[in-house]
Parts: structure tokens; sequence; C-alpha cells
């Protein structure tokens, strides 16, 4: 039997998956310094907003897909606690081998998997939250993912995602922002991982991904419904909660 050749898509997404395992010893450290620390308020904001929505003092499971390095199911556990919401379990599932090694070492309470947004490695109707920050644009068969995250979540589930959707910039505020994408954060994060192209890659993938209305509406096309849309720091961010119907 011959090797079967990756189609373009498996191998666009294998990259990714290698580009994460590189920077994943420095990807906190990055994180922190190019957000100044911003982004865990923006995570935070989905975790309250979640439970808001869902309505119950008792959950089963939390799925956190392309946890990277587990920071938000630390959030996820923080912000339970503090609304006297009891999660019986706390599962991270990501395809980089190397940022869940990071994800272990830090998080001693939630089990972790390797697995692909687009192949759940989760029973159907399982899970009461999905949630993925930053994640959802790395993911080649964005469609398939959401497909998945239908079908692994419980009747009434929540999928609640972080992402930097693409904008329409016009203003001289927009294109400071832009400026400081495309060419302060690739020099900062590539000073302090060592991998210049890894963050390169961050506002390419940015300028080729969704604007929020298409987001919305791909979410809306696999059934689930709209429940809360927010967009952060001039539209640099932006948190999507829906509801499996």
């Amino acid at each position: 039997m011959g090797i079967e050749k990756l189609t373009d898509k498996e191998e666009k997404q294998e990259k990714i998956v290698t580009m994460f395992d590189d920077i994943a010893s420095t990807y906190d450290k990055a994180n922190r310094v190019l957000s100044m620390g911003i982004d865990i308020q923006w995570r935070k904001q989905g975790c309250n907003k979640a439970f808001e929505i869902l309505g119950k003092k008792e959950l089963g499971q939390i799925t956190d897909v392309a946890t990277g390095t587990g920071d938000l199911l630390i959030y996820w556990k923080e912000e339970a606690e503090k609304n006297g919401v009891t999660i019986d379990k706390y599962v991270g599932i990501d395809p980089s081998v190397g940022m869940l090694d990071v994800a272990k070492g830090k998080v001693d309470f939630a089990e972790f998997i390797v697995g692909k947004a687009q192949e759940l490695p989760i029973e159907n109707e399982s899970t009461d939250i999905i949630s993925i920050s930053y994640g959802i644009r790395n993911v080649v068969d964005r469609v398939e993912a959401l497909q998945e995250f239908y079908r692994a979540l419980k009747p009434d589930g929540i999928v609640v995602i972080l992402e930097f959707t693409k904008q329409d910039r016009d203003s001289i505020i927009d294109k400071v922002v832009d400026f400081g994408m495309k060419n302060v954060l690739p020099r900062v994060g590539g000073l302090i991982s060592k991998n210049y192209e890894a963050y390169k890659y961050l506002p390419d993938s940015i300028e080729e991904f969704l604007t929020t209305e298409m987001l919305e509406k791909e979410l809306e096309s696999v059934g689930f419904e709209m429940k809360y849309t927010k967009s952060f720091s001039m539209g640099i961010s932006t948190l999507l909660v829906a509801q499996k119907k």
C-alpha cells in the first residue's frame, strides 16, 4: 500500500500545528506582553456570559478546544467558583502536543486530550459548554468543527468563541491598530519566541479570516442560535456566544 498524500488542507493544518509546537514554551509570556494582560478580561467575560445564559448551578463538563497552554480552563474554574457553579469535569483538547505539555504543567484539575476541533474525541451530547479562544481561525475545516461542537454539546449547551475577526478599518485609530498588528506584533512576538514567522502569521490569518457577521451565519447554519456578540478594544477581539437549539 502506498503512502497517502496529504491534501492541501491537511498540509496547511499540519503546518499550523507544527508552528504552535515550536512556540509552546514561550507562548504564555508572549501573549501577556502583546495583550498587556487585557485578554484575561475578555476570556472571563466569555465564561460569565455562558454561565448567565445557561442559568444552572451544576454542570457536568466544560470542554476547551484548541486549549493551548490551558489558560481558559483556569478562568473557567475561577469564574465557576465566583458564580457558585459546580463543574464535575474539565477537558482540554488541542492538536499540539507541545502546547498540551505546557498545559499539563500548570493545570492539575483537567483532563487533556490530543485532538482536532473538527474531530473531537468526546461523545455525542456529553458536554455542557465548549469554548475556543483564538483558535477557530486556525482550524482549516472550520464548518466541520462547528458541526462537531453541535454534536458534542448537550441540548441547550453553549459554545463560547473568542476570536480576532476581520474588520472594516477606515478611521485613523483603525489604521494605528492595523499598523501595530502588522508591524509591532510580529517583531515583539518574534523577539520573545525566536520565531518571527509564527507571529507574522497572526495578522495575516486575521486578514484571511471571516467578519463577525460571517462567523455568526456559520454558527447559525449548523443549528446554533446566537445569544450574545461583543467587540472588544476597537474591534481587535470579538466574543460570540451561541446555544444549541
